[in-house]
């Protein structure tokens, strides 16, 4: 099973995963972009804010994408795998750049991914004063540095497409405890934990 926490910087997914991960030591984790030798590079560049192109950087994520499939998602299909974020997070960036048709995006996404949507998704909701309070905490990459109105829009934007394609899902509100929301989440993955 292939679940993707989802959620804009600082939300507290990857502590989530990590939680999880201490207990449950079979789960695949993993992360995009970042979770294979491509996507450390990709990583860095996108992390940078080096592209001066929406479109070069939509598509590094898409080269990404499809590269972690590959040679972590697909060989681990009979698995549970965690992934620290995904497609949603690529369309929910790309949205908020404002030149992307929502139908194009998901194409684009399903390609890479070889039509094999994320089973299950649990997306992380910030709102703007938690989200003011944890970004003024740490140095901010080129993504960050687009501001919080741009952030949120991201993450609006993935609340939308998730329900649009109708993926299975849960939404966790991110300033609740780390100890409630990992509460939730495991009654959530019950079943597959």
């Amino acid at each position: 099973m292939y679940v993707l926490f989802e959620g804009i910087d600082t939300c507290g997914k990857s502590t989530q995963i990590d939680l999880i991960a201490q207990n449950h030591p079979e789960v695949i984790i993993t992360k995009e972009p970042g979770g294979t030798i491509f996507g450390q590079k990709a990583r860095e560049i996108l992390l940078e804010g080096a592209l001066s192109s929406k479109r070069a950087e939509l598509l590094l994520f898409l080269a990404d994408r499809a590269e972690h499939y590959e040679e972590v998602i697909k060989p681990n299909k009979d698995k549970l795998i965690l992934s620290d974020r995904g497609f949603l997070s690529g369309i929910g960036y790309a949205l908020a750049n404002g030149d992307f048709d929502f139908d194009l995006l998901v194409q684009f996404n399903k390609f890479a991914l070889e039509d094999h949507l994320p089973d299950k998704v649990i997306l992380f909701l910030t709102n703007i004063d938690t989200l003011q309070e944890r970004i003024s905490q740490k140095s901010l990459d080129g993504i960050e540095l687009r501001g919080l109105e741009y952030l949120l829009s991201v993450q609006n934007h993935m609340k939308e497409s998730i329900i649009k394609l109708g993926i299975p899902h849960l939404f966790i509100d991110a300033a609740d405890t780390i100890e409630n929301i990992h509460h939730q989440i495991n009654n959530y993955l019950r079943n597959i934990l």
